[in-house]
C-alpha cells in the first residue's frame, strides 16, 4: 500500500468536517507519552501475529507473510495519538488516515484476543493516564437518551440500506449451521467460516443474510408464543422487521422507538405491507409506556439503556407483562468483570458510533431480571454468528462506500464506520463479545 491515506483524508477534509471530528482533526502534542507508547508497541508486538510497517520499511511484530499486516503512513502521529487517549487515540489515528490494513477485522482480532496482555504488567499504572469518563449529560433523562438514538440511528435510512439486507435488521442474524469455531486459530482469524457467498457477489450473499435475520426473529417469536390474537409490545422498533412479522401471524403489535427516522420508516412498511391495523408505531419512552402484553420484545436495545437505568428496564418490562406473559429479549454481552472495568469510561465505540451506551454482562442481566421477578427460561449464545453478520455488513459496506458521498458522508465517516464494524467483528470473533436470544418469565 502506498497512498498516505491520512494526507487524503485531510486533504478532503472541509471545515464542516474538522468541526465534526475535533478529535480526528486535532493532533495532540504530547511528545514524551508518545515516545513511551512508541517503546511500549514495540514490546507488545513481538510476541504477537502481526506485522506493523513503517514508512521506511522497518517491519515489526511476530507475524509472518499469512499474518494480518497494518502499515503506519504517520508514526510520529500514531504514536502521540496512543500515548495521548489508548484506545481512543488508536482508532482517532485510523480515522485520521495515519495508518491502513488491508485485513482490518482479522488485524483486530488479534488484539482483542489479547486485550488483557497488551499493556505489560510493570506499566499497568499508567493505564490510568488514557482514561477518559464518560460525559455525565448522555443518558440523565429520556430527552438525552433519545439524543443518543438520534445521532446514531437517524443518521440516514439510505446509508442503513447501503449495508442491511432487505429486512432492514439491524442486530445478529441467526445462520442455520454453526460458525467454525477453532481455538487455536483465535489470534489469526475470525472464527466465522460459514462457506457463504461473499456479498459483493450480490443476490446470493444478501439472501443468505436476509433467511438468517428472519430465523432469528421467528425463534424469538415461536419461544414467546407470538401468533394470532397475541397483544405484543416492541420496545425498540428497528426498521419494522420484527414487528411486522409479528402482525402478519396475526398479533396486534405496539412497538416503540426513540428515532424518528425509524418510526417513519416502519409506519409506512405496515401501510405498504397492508398491516397497518395491527401495527401502532408510537416515539415513545420505556418508561412512559403503559399496558399489559402477552409478549414484551427487545433486540438489542438494552446497550443503549445505559447502566443506571437498568433497574427502570427491568421493572418496565415486568409490569409490562400480562399474567403468563414473556419476555424475549436479545442482547450482546461481555464478561462480567470487563464490563465492571469498563462501565464509567469512555471508549471510542462510545464517543463516536453509541453515545451513552453500555454493554452489559450475563451476570447483570440475570440480577437485575431477578430483582422484578423474570427468571431466565430459555438462553441461545450464538456470538459467533455476529461475528460473520458484521462481515457481511462490512463486505457491503464496502462494495457501496462510493455512493456514501452521493448522500452526505465524508471520507472520515466511511473509516469511522469501516473500523466501528470490523471493530465489533473482532470482538465477536475473538470471544470477547457474545450475543445471546433470551425469554424471561415469572
Amino acid at each position: 500500500m502506498t497512498t498516505d491515506n491520512r494526507q487524503v483524508a485531510q486533504a478532503a477534509a472541509p471545515d464542516s468536517a474538522q468541526e465534526r471530528w475535533p478529535g480526528v482533526f486535532t493532533e495532540p502534542r504530547t511528545r514524551l507519552r508518545g515516545a513511551v507508547a512508541a517503546r511500549v508497541i514495540k514490546h507488545v508486538l513481538r510476541d504477537l501475529p502481526v506485522r506493523l510497517r513503517l514508512p521506511d520499511g522497518t517491519v515489526l511484530g511476530a507475524g509472518g507473510p499469512q499474518d494480518p499486516e497494518m502499515v503506519v503512513h504517520s508514526p510520529e502521529r500514531f504514536y502521540r495519538r496512543i500515548g495521548a487517549s489508548g484506545l481512543i487515540g488508536f482508532g482517532e489515528s485510523y480515522q485520521a488516515g495515519e495508518w491502513d490494513s488491508d485485513d482490518l477485522a482479522r488485524l483486530l482480532c488479534v488484539f482483542a484476543a489479547n486485550v488483557e496482555t497488551l499493556v505489560p504488567a510493570p506499566l499497568q499504572h499508567l493505564r490510568r493516564l488514557h482514561v477518559v469518563r464518560r460525559p455525565r449529560s448522555e443518558n440523565r433523562t429520556a430527552g438525552e437518551a433519545q439524543d443518543n438514538i438520534a445521532r446514531h440511528y437517524d443518521l440516514s435510512n439510505e446509508m442503513f440500506a447501503l449495508f442491511l439486507d432487505p429486512t432492514m435488521t439491524y442486530s445478529s442474524a441467526l445462520f442455520e449451521r454453526e460458525p467454525v469455531q477453532d481455538p487455536e486459530q483465535l489470534t489469526t482469524a475470525p472464527r466465522h467460516d460459514l462457506a457463504l457467498p461473499d456479498m459483493r457477489d450480490g443476490a446470493a450473499g444478501v439472501q443468505q443474510l436476509e433467511l438468517a435475520q428472519r430465523r432469528k426473529i421467528d425463534r424469538l417469536l415461536d419461544l414467546t408464543g407470538v401468533g394470532n390474537g397475541s397483544k405484543v409490545l416492541e420496545i425498540g422498533s428497528g426498521w419494522g422487521e420484527l414487528a411486522t412479522r409479528a402482525a402478519h401471524r396475526g398479533a396486534q403489535v405496539r412497538t416503540i422507538t426513540l428515532s424518528e427516522r425509524q418510526l417513519e420508516y416502519t409506519a409506512q412498511r405496515a401501510r405498504r405491507e397492508g398491516i397497518a391495523d395491527r401495527v401502532q408505531v408510537e416515539l415513545r419512552d420505556y418508561r412512559d409506556t403503559d399496558g399489559k402484553y402477552d409478549a414484551v420484545l427487545s433486540v438489542e436495545m438494552i446497550e443503549a439503556v445505559g447502566r443506571e437505568h437498568w433497574p427502570q428496564y427491568f421493572s418496565a418490562l415486568a409490569n409490562l407483562l400480562a399474567p403468563g406473559g414473556m419476555v424475549g429479549l436479545q442482547a450482546i454481552t461481555m464478561p462480567h468483570e470487563r464490563m465492571r472495568a469498563t462501565s464509567r469510561t469512555q471508549t471510542w465505540i462510545t464517543k463516536y458510533i453509541f453515545p451513552g451506551g453500555m454493554i452489559p454482562s450475563m451476570t447483570a442481566i440475570r440480577h437485575n431480571a431477578g430483582r422484578f421477578g423474570l427468571q431466565v427460561r430459555d438462553d441461545l449464545s450464538f456470538g459467533t454468528h455476529y461475528a460473520r453478520t458484521l462481515a457481511l455488513w462490512g463486505e457491503r459496506l464496502l462494495a457501496n462506500a462510493g455512493r456514501l458521498g452521493a448522500l452526505g458522508f465524508d471520507e472520515t465517516f466511511r473509516r469511522t464506520w469501516r473500523l466501528y464494524l470490523a471493530y465489533s467483528e473482532a470482538g465477536f470473533a475473538s470471544g470477547y463479545l457474545d450475543v445471546h436470544q433470551l425469554v424471561l418469565g415469572e
